[in-house]
């Protein structure tokens, strides 16, 4: 078994408190979010919805990548994109849609068989599986070359 961690320390109340994030490996240390970066636009920290994006997008693209060089069709580059979407529910909010973006390049590999794969990898990724709330995933993919 393996486990990472994460940490979160926040100060002050919820629309005007501050919060920082940090990870195991220190890749985030310390780095700010709040009312402002999740809601306003604001570019000088982070966010939950674009980390479990970056987080979804690394799976995926790491599932993609081994599930095509298991079939016989190593990759040669692989870029993705996940698109998180926050709407209202309510009083609150909910993370209602995750649109992944696949641009790959893969010898050797037809469309179908690219297609296949990639939903395959889709469905198999940890972090797709753990989000399986989630009302809509969707995938493009586009076999590049």
């Amino acid at each position: 078994m393996i486990e990472k961690f994460a940490t979160v320390h926040w100060e002050g109340a919820g629309k005007t408190g501050k919060g920082a994030i940090s990870t195991e490996t220190d890749t985030l240390k310390a780095k700010p979010y709040g009312f402002a970066t999740r809601f306003e636009g604001d570019k000088q920290g982070t966010n939950p919805e674009e980390l479990l994006g970056a987080a979804h997008a690394a799976c995926f693209t790491m599932a993609f990548a081994f599930a095509a060089e298991k079939a016989g069709f190593p990759t040669a580059s692989v870029d993705t994109k996940a698109q998180v979407r926050l709407a209202k529910d309510g009083d609150g909010f909910k993370i209602d849609r995750i649109a992944l973006t696949l641009d790959a390049s893969v010898p050797n590999i037809d469309e179908a068989k690219f297609q296949e794969i990639a939903q395959a990898a889709k469905q198999g990724c940890p972090l797709s599986k753990a989000l399986v709330s989630v009302p809509e995933i969707t995938l493009t993919a586009t076999l590049r070359g």
